[in-house]
């Protein structure tokens, strides 16, 4: 009897010791022994930039590529759209009333004019409307270059604060923005297609190596 009390007592010292090192190596214990393993690193705070500089560069990319365009096109090529003569005979496309080139770049300006506008919450100095009339390359590019001076006028007045209130309906400064400058591409994306089928490299893709 005497032996199976001692056998009990040693199995209960057992127990209490093994609790009492899991109660040590508990998240928060007093005296817990550190983890063999690194505790990871706490993550770097990201970086915050200034909406109207960030939405600047963002002006400034699309400025550069649609001045390039605008200048590359020769002045008697302003006039050029694509029809079915410059294709593989059988081409079943209409062309009828595809626009020119001249009518992208001002249809081009129009647009930024009316978004960029909403964003900055200023006024266009200009008649928009009369815009879509000018036909000459010179009158044209003076008109890209003022286009993208109202573009930079406009996002200077972004702030952290104000990037996303609502200006129409449910869009925000901000989604006019990342608007605007997605419909410029479209456009240039345009552009491009009518200076390749007059053999004109984009100057933006001057230089590049092939892929």
């Amino acid at each position: 009897m005497m032996a199976m009390n001692r056998i009990a007592a040693i199995v209960a010292l057992a127990v209490f010791s093994a609790v009492g090192v899991q109660a040590q190596m508990a998240p928060g214990a007093t005296g817990a022994t550190a983890p063999s393993a690194a505790a990871p690193p706490a993550a770097a705070a990201a970086a915050q930039v200034d909406p109207a500089k960030s939405f600047d560069a963002s002006v400034s990319q699309i400025e550069r590529l649609w001045m390039g365009a605008a200048q590359a096109m020769p002045a008697d090529k302003y006039s050029f759209a694509p029809s079915a003569a410059i294709f593989v005979p059988g081409q079943t496309v209409k062309y009828d009333g595809v626009r020119t080139f001249a009518q992208i770049v001002t249809h081009t300006i129009q647009a930024n004019y009316n978004m960029f506008a909403s964003i900055g919450g200023i006024k266009p100095d200009v008649d928009t409307a009369a815009i879509g009339k000018l036909e000459t390359k010179d009158d044209i590019v003076k008109a890209l270059a003022a286009t993208f001076a109202f573009a930079h006028k406009a996002v200077a007045n972004v702030t952290a604060a104000n990037a996303f209130d609502a200006v129409r309906g449910t869009q925000t400064r901000a989604s006019i923005v990342a608007s605007a400058v997605g419909h410029a591409e479209d456009e240039y994306g345009q552009a491009v297609e009518y200076l390749r089928m007059n053999a004109i490299v984009p100057p933006a893709s001057e230089g590049r190596p092939r892929m």
